[in-house]
């Protein structure tokens, strides 16, 4: 074994237990990593450092942060420090968690049902880890806000199918558009799930254990389904446009119609008085 590879077997054994814990929690829109730069930094896209002798902590601006290697009492102590840096804070926090076991004997897998087991547990593999994780539990919540938008604007297209009109108030419907496109803003975010991690340009030899990860948390399907929902929104928010223009336009028509029909009255009483005279 060559100094190199010793050493760095050394210092990322003291990282994590042969089995630990990796946990995502998605806290806020943004999170401020800067300042947080240690000496013990292990990476700084996405900013990743020692938290203490066992644990890792890995930090995502866009408001991911992972976990491996602590408990809950300390995970809960430190993003508790992080308060202060979140931008948009959630009420509720989305979570996604993992299972890491350190497997020297055989190369990088996720068996089926199993935990991810890892060849050494470097921080490169660490950090894959953490991208996968963090960017499925963005996925999970965008995933639940868009089904939100979905039911609330099933029953306006249950109706418009079945009785060709929309008794929606204009109120409800400039609503239901509102949340249409903060959905389709906040879900097209500044986390891009098909961008490669920087820690594979690298480390190209790890493209196979990332491939791994996208496919046991189905990143990039998980992604193109989103997308395809983002433009059923858009399409419905036009819709809904369109016909509370329909509506205004079909209003305007209706008054004009009645003041001709009241100057046509008018005149008529005009010309019946004139001629009583």
């Amino acid at each position: 074994m060559s100094q190199d590879s010793a050493s760095n077997k050394a210092s990322t054994s003291s990282l994590v237990g042969p089995r630990t814990t990796a946990r995502a929690f998605f806290v806020s829109d943004r999170l401020n990593t800067s300042g947080l730069e240690r000496s013990d930094v292990l990476a700084t896209t996405p900013l990743a450092f020692r938290v203490n002798e066992n644990g890792v902590a890995i930090l995502f601006r866009y408001g991911v942060v992972v976990l491996i290697g602590l408990n809950a009492l300390e995970e809960e102590e430190f993003l508790r420090g992080l308060d202060k840096r979140m931008t948009g804070k959630f009420a509720r926090r989305d979570e996604e968690i993992a299972i890491v076991e350190l497997a020297p004997e055989r190369e990088d897998q996720i068996p089926p049902g199993g935990p991810i087991c890892l060849q050494s547990l470097s921080p490169e593999r660490l950090i894959l880890v953490g991208e996968a994780l963090a960017k499925s539990v963005v996925l999970a919540r965008h995933e639940r806000e868009v089904a939100s938008v979905f039911d609330t604007t099933e029953p306006f297209a249950r109706e418009l199918a079945l009785s060709g009109r929309m008794r929606g108030s204009r109120r409800s419907i400039l609503k239901n558009i509102g949340s249409a496109l903060l959905v389709r803003h906040r879900v097209s975010g500044p986390v891009e799930v098909e961008e490669k991690p920087d820690v594979l340009w690298d480390k190209p030899h790890l493209e196979r254990l990332y491939a791994r990860l996208e496919d046991e948390y189905e990143l990039n399907e998980r992604a193109e389904s989103l997308n395809s929902k983002l433009a059923v929104i858009a399409e419905s928010a036009q819709v809904l446009t369109d016909i509370i223009d329909t509506r205004r336009s079909l209003r305007l028509e209706v008054i004009i119609v009645l003041l001709i029909l009241f100057e046509v009255l008018v005149t008529i009483y005009q010309l019946a008085m004139g001629r009583h005279l």
